[in-house]
């Protein structure tokens, strides 16, 4: 529960910042070194979470992932 709980809150932290990127397409105080280590992190722990099964971990990462690969590709 506390996990779903948390997937949940990291995940839609994400959506305000979509939004707005998309809003206005400004990405210029957005660091790319961030959303592009981001991404990698997120995949990973997707990875991880399809090795394990886990269906909390592989949905918010895989939310997660798509939400930071909206931003990474408005900021190139």
């Amino acid at each position: 529960m506390i996990g779903s709980i948390a997937a949940v809150l990291t995940t839609g932290a994400f959506v305000p910042q979509v939004i707005k990127v998309i809003k206005i397409k400004d990405t210029s105080a957005l660091s790319l070194g961030m959303y592009s280590m981001q991404i990698c992190g997120v995949f990973l722990w997707l990875i991880h979470g399809i090795h394990i099964k886990d269906v909390a971990l592989i949905g918010a990462n895989n939310i997660t992932f798509l939400l930071s690969l909206i931003i990474l590709t408005y900021k190139i």
